[in-house]
């Protein structure tokens, strides 16, 4: 067994999660997000793209209910001691299964929580449970449950934050080489995940972000690469990975000299950053911190050039998003705590003089100040 936390760690994470049931006077869960089980356990898998759900009892007691590909999988990497399979064929329902194995395990009538909010449960298949169940028991949404308790990291999640941010640092330091006129966006890419890949990290949960020219103004992944001219801009969003924990960063690098509209978006970005940092505190809200990125832009007369969020929880992640919630966004009223691991991300696009800057980092809460966990300062990169 390959588990990337003391046994005691997910014990007490497990605790937590029964705590809360019994707050809502659940008497099972059915966990469909991958990243609960990984919380949960250290299940590890890309299976959950197809149909599976880790069963949780009041009294602690887990049964895995997967395909055959998974079963490995689970018994190599996590806690759990009863994996049961659903058979691929055709004509299949998981969701059938899934009600029979919750009748052996004594659930008929009961009230039972459904991690809804999930990539792990696609419509199609939570239409199918939802049949299921319509006559099981007593059904409670419980999306976002277990979410909430990943908010919180433990000093050995922080670890795992702090080794990812300094493969952030090396993917950046290998890039930087690259950044020239001529440079190919292929190479610089392969530098930065290769960086990450030899440091012992993992891929990310979705792809680094590359755009230069007027790609540089896109903040998603696309395919296509281009090299870059004398006096270019590069906008790269990255994440160093580490047991499947995210540290991400954003920077816009230009080549050859700083223009003024750069400079400007430059200095407008660095501000906000700041003040971002100034509110991420205890006693503000995750909507403070996005008003404090939202007056400081406005203030640079940037509003009609700025997203409408600013960041977001980050921790383990998988496919096809590392964005967490909570998000700084307007009017969000989840209180900033000590022990979070949060990405704040300015994205500056002027799509009227195609001119893009951003800059972000990731950091770790405290009872005070945020504490930025990358070594690289925050200056305006000219190559």
């Amino acid at each position: 067994m390959a588990l990337h936390f003391e046994r005691a760690e997910f014990d007490a994470r497990r605790d937590r999660l029964l705590i809360e049931m019994a707050g809502r006077k659940l008497d099972a869960v059915l966990l469909f997000a991958q990243e609960s089980m990984y919380w949960l356990t250290g299940y590890d898998t890309f299976g959950f793209c197809f149909f599976q759900s880790l069963v949780v009892k009041a009294d602690g007691s887990m049964v895995l209910l997967t395909r055959s590909a998974d079963l490995r999988q689970a018994r190599q990497t996590s806690t759990i001691e009863n994996v049961v399979l659903w058979t691929d064929r055709e004509g299949a329902n998981p969701a059938l299964d899934l009600r029979n194995l919750m009748n052996d395990l004594g659930l008929l009538g009961c009230r039972i929580g459904v991690e809804y909010d999930t990539h792990g449960l696609t419509a199609f298949n939570g239409r199918r449970l939802d049949e299921q169940l319509a006559t099981f028991g007593q059904i409670v949404d419980v999306s976002g449950l277990v979410g909430r308790l990943r908010l919180f990291k433990s000093p050995s999640e922080i670890k795992k934050a702090e080794r990812a941010a300094q493969l952030s640092d090396d993917a950046l330091d290998a890039a930087l080489p690259l950044i020239r006129q001529g440079g190919d966006e292929g190479a610089i890419l392969a530098a930065m995940q290769g960086a990450v890949f030899a440091g012992g990290g993992d891929y990310p949960a979705n792809e680094f972000i590359i755009g230069s020219g007027p790609d540089a103004l896109l903040c998603r992944y696309k395919a296509g690469r281009r090299k870059l001219n004398k006096n270019d801009q590069l906008t790269l969003e990255w994440a160093g990975v580490f047991h499947h924990y995210h540290a991400p960063m954003m920077r816009t690098i230009l080549t050859g000299k700083a223009g003024k509209r750069h400079a400007e978006l430059f200095e407008a970005a660095k501000a906000a950053l700041l003040a971002v940092e100034k509110a991420m505190t205890p006693g503000n809200t995750f909507g403070d911190v996005f008003d404090a990125h939202a007056r400081t832009l406005e203030a640079h007369g940037l509003t009609k050039h700025r997203l409408n969020a600013c960041g977001y929880s980050v921790g383990a992640r998988f496919t096809p998003s590392w964005m967490d919630m909570p998000m700084f966004y307007q009017g969000n009223s989840e209180p900033i705590a000590p022990d979070m691991t949060l990405f704040a991300h300015m994205i500056i696009m002027d799509s009227e003089t195609e001119t893009a800057m951003t800059l972000g980092r990731t950091y770790v809460t405290t009872n005070s100040d945020p504490r930025p966990i990358s070594r690289h300062d925050l200056d305006l990169i000219v190559q």
